[in-house]
């Protein structure tokens, strides 16, 4: 069975063909600057006994259909197609930010289903308009194939009131919809999974802490293999400090630097998404570059990682005591998480107290699979899961269609 994934932005369309018997993706790619002068499509081909094969097209795509069509002329090519067929293609998975509470597991399109992926375009303004264009996108370019939405907010909807409501009056949340959703939820249920498949378990006795570190990143605390409390919230600026984003702050600086610099709503909300973070510290969003900077010697970039670390700590011990100091393990994902040892040592430093103790050796090499970093002493296991929001999506699929 095929399935093809599909990460449909505003201006970009990422993709993956997946072949689920061997969970081999058979080839990947990206569409971008759709609707500009000029877009380009980057499309990787990955044979079984050759060298990853890479096409690179440069053409304007007025709109996402033109982008996709091209798509699948490569798909069905002759030379370098992997598909006879359009209908080798047994169902589309597509990447939704935004579900509300309406809708809590991974759901068959259907009208009702783009509907309510609209009625939440207030809550994701960038992600959910672009989400349902690459919906409508896959209906018209694959007639007769069944499209499953995945949601971004479904993990977080097991968060109990008290996690996931804010000490606001009471009606912004029933008018409103304020509330905490949490965001990367694809990629921490994934890790959930695997860390219970992982250490033996059952996925309803896991209790577990993800940390989710990349450009954006996030944490979760899984009790019994839910979500019990996660650090984004209403969006995905709140929490741990970022590349670019500024993290949890005093609110009162929002009107505090309106007041002051004379912004205005959505200029004080750009310069906490897109100007602060990493890069409002340093000038530096990636953590390589942040590195080679502190070790020249630059202050502002060591301040910039014990900052990122510190916000990490609290997040962590704050999750110790919410499962009562049992906790199965302590995963480390995504970009930094897994290729960064100087921050996973930094975070586990001087934890052995609380049952955490880090095998140094093992965490200074870098390894693509999922292991132990953690000491044979320490009693709670320290692991790194490279995550796979892709598979996940698929897996969720084609389950689906299963059905």
């Amino acid at each position: 069975m095929k399935i093809l994934v599909i990460n449909a932005g505003s201006s970009s369309c990422k993709y993956q063909i997946i072949e689920m018997e061997s969970k081999k993706v058979l080839c990947s790619g990206l569409a971008e600057r759709i609707g500009q002068e000029m877009g380009r499509l980057t499309h990787k081909i990955l044979p079984d006994a050759a060298e990853e094969k890479k096409i690179v097209r440069d053409e304007y795509f007025p709109t996402h259909v033109e982008a996709m069509e091209l798509v699948i002329s490569l798909l069905l090519d002759p030379e370098v197609g992997v598909l006879k067929s359009k209908d080798e293609i047994a169902a589309i998975g597509h990447r939704v930010l935004h579900g509300g509470e309406a809708i809590t597991a991974p759901v068959l399109v259907d009208e009702r289903v783009k509907k309510i992926i609209k009625e939440n375009f207030i809550l994701g303004p960038l992600h959910n308009p672009a989400n349902l264009m690459g919906i409508e996108v896959a209906e018209k370019l694959f007639p007769g194939i069944p499209n499953v939405a995945v949601f971004d907010t479904e993990f977080g909807t097991s968060l109990p009131p008290e996690a996931y409501m804010y000490a606001l009056p009471y009606s912004m949340y029933k008018d409103l919809r304020i509330r905490r959703y949490g965001f990367h939820g694809t990629s921490h249920k994934y890790i959930a999974r695997k860390t219970a498949e992982f250490l033996g378990k059952k996925p309803e006795d896991l209790r577990s802490i993800t940390m989710h570190l990349g450009n954006g990143s996030s944490m979760t605390c899984v009790k019994d293999g839910k979500c019990f409390d996660t650090s984004m919230g209403l969006t995905p600026l709140e929490g741990l400090i970022m590349g670019t984003r500024c993290g949890s702050i005093d609110p009162a600086i929002v009107p505090f630097i309106e007041e002051k610099m004379g912004y205005t709503p959505a200029e004080a909300d750009a310069i906490m998404n897109k100007q602060s973070g990493l890069l409002g510290i340093c000038g530096r969003t990636d953590m390589r570059d942040v590195h080679a900077e502190a070790g020249k010697g630059d202050e502002q970039a060591a301040l910039a990682i014990k900052m990122l670390v510190r916000s990490i700590r609290k997040t962590l011990g704050a999750y110790v005591f919410l499962l009562d100091g049992i906790v199965d393990a302590l995963v480390f994902t995504a970009g930094i998480g897994e290729n960064d040892h100087i921050v996973r040592s930094e975070v586990c430093k001087n934890l052995e107290s609380i049952g955490i103790k880090l095998n140094e050796e093992e965490n200074a090499v870098r390894r693509p699979e999922a292991r132990v970093i953690s000491a044979p002493d320490s009693r709670i296991k320290v692991l790194i899961i490279p995550t796979n929001e892709e598979l996940e999506i698929a897996e969720a699929t084609e389950k689906l269609i299963k059905k």
